[in-house]
């Protein structure tokens, strides 16, 4: 009697250990806010600081960039000036909710003064890939686009979550071109869009939605290519994520920027009943951390896959479409460049 008393004992010791151990463990995870900067300490963006869970601005501790200057308590760009708030929308778990952004005009009209001509040696060829790193990796223009990062952060310490904002955000944004021309000496080509100038004038096309959600989830420490399909003239985001959901088995899901979509529906149709068929150029962008192995979108991806293929009975079509087009904010039709 007395040994199985002792086990008993024993085993509620163990079980109390093993509780305050997880409720330990636990309250040491979720010390840090949602750029895994931990408690007190300053972020890698200047000048936040992470009290709380939440990034705050604290010059006094953090400082400003080198980009920038402390006037009266506050970080000051030179390009800093004339001042507009924008609303952008975005869905989370079904749930339409929104953002709110400061962004200047004079950020704006600095970099549509910005060449978009790279200047090469006799014995090198010019890359799409060159012309995507110039805009993504545009210092002055990051300065003024951290902060939204931010935003989403303070939103959500989840990544997973983080990715799913800036995703919807971008997908929401109108599909719009621009009048604007550049002229070279063999003529005039399209005027491309920065990412700033996309969120400033809350419009782009495929290609340039698709370099502002390839900054935007880079910033968020994930793993990002950019698809390029050549026959289609068409591109789109690549996001780290497990090599067997992944398209093509390329280790990247593909997003789809001209509209709102499932994450890793790769099968919609575009104007004119267009598909992508050709193989893509794989561009990396960053490495970083990668999407996890269960996500509810790969599934409904798939079911969507599925209705489109008409693998599955009407029944199912039936009742599962009008369901995903509602919880993803699907659109009719989709445009490439």
């Amino acid at each position: 009697m007395f040994k199985k008393e002792k086990l008993i004992l024993v085993f509620v010791i163990l079980l109390i250990l093993s509780l305050t151990s997880f409720a330990y463990s636990k309250e040491i995870e979720i010390q840090a806010c949602g750029d895994e900067t931990p408690y007190g300490l300053c972020s890698k963006t200047k000048p936040y600081f992470c009290e709380q869970g939440i990034l705050v601005e604290k010059i006094s501790v953090c400082g400003c960039s080198n980009l920038s200057q402390n006037l009266g308590g506050s970080c000051y760009s030179i390009h800093q000036s004339y001042p507009k708030k924008t609303t952008f929308k975005y869905i989370l778990n079904g749930i339409e909710k929104e953002i709110d952004f400061i962004m200047y005009g004079e950020m704006a009209d600095h970099l549509s003064r910005v060449s978009r001509v790279i200047e090469y040696t006799e014995d090198k060829k010019p890359s799409r890939a060159d012309f995507k790193f110039k805009i993504i990796n545009h210092e002055e223009q990051r300065e003024l686009l951290m902060p939204l990062v931010v935003k989403i952060q303070n939103l959500e310490r989840d990544s997973v979550n983080q990715a799913r904002i800036a995703i919807s955000l971008v997908q929401s944004i109108p599909y719009g071109t621009t009048e604007k021309t550049i002229l070279f000496p063999s003529g005039e080509i399209n005027y491309s869009q920065y990412p700033y100038e996309v969120l400033y004038y809350n419009q782009g096309i495929c290609g340039e939605k698709t370099t502002l959600l390839a900054f935007l989830l880079k910033e968020l420490g994930y793993g990002v290519s950019i698809f390029y399909f050549p026959e289609e003239n068409h591109e789109a985001v690549g996001i780290k994520c497990p090599i067997e959901k992944s398209f093509r088995k390329s280790g990247y899901c593909f997003i789809e920027t001209s509209g709102p979509a499932i994450l890793n529906d790769y099968s919609i149709e575009y104007t004119g009943g267009l598909r992508l068929e050709s193989e893509p150029e794989v561009i990396v962008i960053s490495d970083g951390i990668s999407l996890p192995e269960k996500m509810l979108e790969y599934k409904d991806a798939k079911d969507l896959r599925d209705i489109r293929n008409k693998n599955i009975f009407g029944f199912f079509k039936k009742y599962k479409f009008p369901a995903l087009k509602e919880k993803y904010d699907l659109i009719e039709e989709y445009k490439v460049e």
